[in-house]
Formats: C-alpha cells, sequence, structure tokens
C-alpha cells in the first residue's frame, strides 16, 4: 500500500502539479490551501507524510509544523518556501521539518525528497520506484517525457501530455473542461476551455484507431472527458 500523502499549499496551479505527480508515484493525496484545513486534515486523516507550504493564509506553515510537532504522531514534513533566507530554513527545520525545498522547484526533484523521507521515517511501503502511469493500453512516463500507446510512442504536445498524464492517473474519472485547463498551465498560456476541445481532438487523431468513433478518451456529456478501457 502507498502512502497517503497531505498537500497544504495555497496556490491551487502548484498544488495540482504536486498532487497529479504524487498520483503519478502511486501515492495518493489530499489536497488544503490554508494552514487550518491543513491540521483538521492531518488531525482526521493521520497522513504519512507531510508537503506544506511556509506561506499558508489563517496559519502559516511554521504554525502548522509546530502543532503538527507537538501531536502525539510524529508525521515527517516537507516544507515548500518561495523565501531563500537562511533564518527561515532554519527556523522550520528546527520546528521538526524532515526536509524542505525552495521554490521554484523540479516536481521531480520534489517527488524525489518525499521518497527519501518515507523511507527515512519507514512509512515507504510498497512505493512505487516506476514512474510511468499506465491505462488503457498507453503508458505515460513524466520523466522521460514520453507516451506510448499499445507499445508505439506517440508525439505530444506539452499541454498534450499534461492532459494524458492527468486522465491517465486516474482512468474513469471524469474530469471537466475547467480542470483539464488546469493541467496545461504553464505550459499553454493562451489555452481557453474551449481550446481543450482542440487538445482532445488531436489526442484521439493520435491515440484511436478511429477518431470519429473515440473508445480511449471518451465525452462524457454536459460534464467532460474521461479515460476508458479502450476496448469497442
Amino acid at each position: 500500500m502507498c502512502a497517503h500523502v497531505l498537500v497544504a499549499e495555497d496556490d491551487e496551479m502548484q498544488a495540482e502539479l504536486i498532487r497529479r505527480s504524487l498520483l503519478a508515484e502511486g501515492h495518493t493525496a489530499t489536497v488544503v490551501h490554508d494552514g487550518a484545513a491543513a491540521l483538521e486534515a492531518a488531525k482526521e486523516l493521520a497522513p504519512d507524510l507531510v508537503v506544506l507550504d511556509l506561506m499558508l493564509p489563517v496559519i502559516d506553515g511554521f504554525g502548522v509544523c509546530r502543532v503538527l510537532r507537538g501531536g502525539d504522531r510524529d508525521v515527517p514534513v516537507v516544507m515548500l518556501t518561495a523565501r531563500s533566507e537562511e533564518d527561515d530554513v532554519l527556523l522550520g527545520l528546527e520546528l521538526g521539518a524532515d526536509d524542505y525545498m525552495t521554490k521554484p522547484y523540479s516536481p521531480r526533484e520534489l517527488m524525489a525528497r518525499i521518497r527519501t523521507v518515507l523511507r527515512r521515517s519507514g512509512r515507504a511501503v510498497g512505493v512505487r520506484e516506476d514512474p510511468v502511469v499506465r491505462a488503457a493500453g498507453l503508458s505515460v512516463d513524466p520523466e522521460r517525457y514520453e507516451v506510448r500507446c499499445d507499445g508505439e510512442p506517440v508525439e505530444c504536445t506539452p499541454a498534450e501530455f499534461q492532459i494524458l498524464l492527468a486522465m491517465a492517473a486516474e482512468p474513469e474519472r471524469v474530469f471537466s473542461r475547467r480542470q483539464l485547463l488546469q493541467c496545461t498551465r504553464g505550459f499553454d498560456r493562451a489555452s481557453t476551455e474551449r481550446a481543450v476541445d482542440v487538445h482532445i481532438m488531436n489526442l484521439r487523431k493520435k491515440i484511436e484507431a478511429d477518431p470519429r468513433r473515440p473508445v480511449r478518451l471518451l465525452t462524457v456529456f454536459g460534464v467532460g472527458y474521461k479515460l476508458s478501457g479502450g476496448r469497442p
């Protein structure tokens, strides 16, 4: 069984990127956007690790870490900070953070840090080393930035890749256009919700035997799209 990670990050785009990266690693994740919600979720869910932004509203990351470290359960904490001042980093570590990363950071490096902290804390049971996400005859490799469909390589734009990665990580989940648009932020800044339809159309041309009768990338009318099993 993989780790359950609590992500406390007020930037919704960053939080979603971390969540998708954790899913690709085989973990589960809960996302909250302020310090009070982080403490409530930590108490209710007893996560295996907390990814904690320092600059949270309501209660900042320092305050959250103080409470977590003052409790009975010694949950590992990886801090995220946009502040590079040495005093901030030292205070975070003195409060009990197991590791920290300064923004901007590489999601790949963050996942490596999380793996290390989980192993060190003895909570790494069943953590998947293979980062490749597989579903519906597709394999999506977030490290090599490669997609294969039934074993054959597929060339994708950065926005298409991020959409496919999110959907492959949660097959059968229905994504709204707005949710898929969030996946492209930072890769396709000019994109709109209607542009998501174009990305889906282009992906169908690449991974469907008959793009007019898709069996993988399905439309859920009035809601959005989902990745299904790929069998007619």
